[in-house]
């Protein structure tokens, strides 16, 4: 067997050692606050350098989870980092946690989004990963409640590809009489059920991970769920990509217990109310113009304790410490009686 790029892959793991042994040892020294060290802006910045390095052949992709991967584990071996989740494992929570983390985060399933932020204020967990929105069934109403009330702030976020699969027992689709999922996941593939599996019963559980499970012991059963649940509970993938609609996106944030620095691409998120006058949602959002703000999104929520009021969620470009950012804030706190920043952090999209 030929061995001339033995010495070279010598070097490379020696490279690799070297860096992520300095790297935990630097930690261990200083005493750096593994928000700072393990944050999704320091992540960010590290993958941007590296991918502007790569010269190919492998994808930048590869490339990104290899080091995440790598960071991980250097950032557990010297300060151990607990990252809670929306659960059980296999639900698609749990898949933006690794695709954020890695599969080296030691990761904790949480039974509800409350014990989420209940983990990461109490400070059990220095991360939390929780879904806000869907492409297509709109916004996660618990994960809004929770960020209105909790003190975390918003340090990531990360845009997942939805894709469902039929999981069962069973190695034929005409045997399958019941059908577990969650009810977003049913409206997400409703026009799929419709053609292929007409009449069947279904059954609504907390989430598609508990679906695959629940199919995994009922008998001409099956699960609307993730590939990543059918490796778990050992179940065949009878059909893939039964999604409706290909553009099926669920965004996540990443919550945690500080502010992150300014990236070269942030987005904040704010949740406010405004003064019972004509034109005060005008007069709130005339700042963003004037400075020239992108205004990404707005979501408005009634206020559980006032009837009839209403606070509004918006995101836009732009980090909260940045003078642009800070003085529009400053002309709209004139029309606001309630104003909560929630996090500026880098922007994925």
């Amino acid at each position: 067997m030929d061995r001339k790029f033995d010495e070279l892959d010598r070097s490379i793991i020696e490279l690799i050692s070297k860096r992520f042994e300095m790297f935990a040892n630097d930690l261990k020294k200083n005493g750096v606050d593994a928000v700072e060290a393990f944050s999704p802006a320091e992540r960010a910045r590290l993958l941007a350098l590296i991918e502007s390095a790569n010269r190919g052949p492998i994808p930048n992709e590869i490339i990104r989870r290899l080091y995440t991967e790598l960071l991980t584990s250097a950032v557990n071996s010297a300060l151990p980092v607990k990252v809670a989740y929306l659960g059980p494992a296999g639900t698609f929570s749990h898949s933006a946690l690794l695709e954020i983390f890695g599969e080296t985060a030691q990761s904790a399933p949480m039974k509800s989004i409350h014990d989420v932020f209940v983990e990461v204020e109490s400070g059990r967990a220095r991360f939390g990963v929780v879904p806000i929105e869907n492409s297509t069934e709109g916004a996660v109403t618990y994960t809004y409640d929770e960020l209105l009330e909790a003190d975390v702030k918003i340090v990531g976020e990360k845009y997942l590809r939805i894709t469902y699969s039929i999981l069962s027992v069973e190695t034929d689709m005409k045997k399958v009489r019941k059908l577990y999922s969650h009810p977003q996941s049913f409206a997400q593939c409703k026009e799929w059920i419709r053609k292929n599996l007409p009449g069947v019963e279904l059954h609504n559980v907390a989430s598609t991970s508990l679906a695959a499970e629940a199919a995994s012991w009922d008998k001409f059963s099956a699960a609307i769920s993730s590939e990543t649940s059918a490796a778990i509970y050992k179940l065949n993938v009878l059909e893939s990509g039964i999604e409706d609609s290909r553009q099926n996106y669920t965004r996540f944030f990443v919550i945690g217990g500080s502010d992150t620095l300014p990236t070269e691409k942030d987005k904040t998120s704010i949740v406010c109310a405004v003064r019972d006058r004509p034109g005060a949602l005008y007069n709130l959002l005339r700042p963003f113009h004037d400075a020239g703000i992108n205004m990404t999104k707005i979501e408005s929520r009634p206020d559980k304790k006032k009837m009839w009021e209403y606070n509004f969620f918006i995101d836009f470009i732009g980090h909260k410490d940045t003078t642009v950012v800070r003085q529009a804030m400053e002309k709209m706190k004139e029309e606001l009686i309630f104003l909560k920043i929630l996090g500026s952090y880098p922007a994925e999209k």
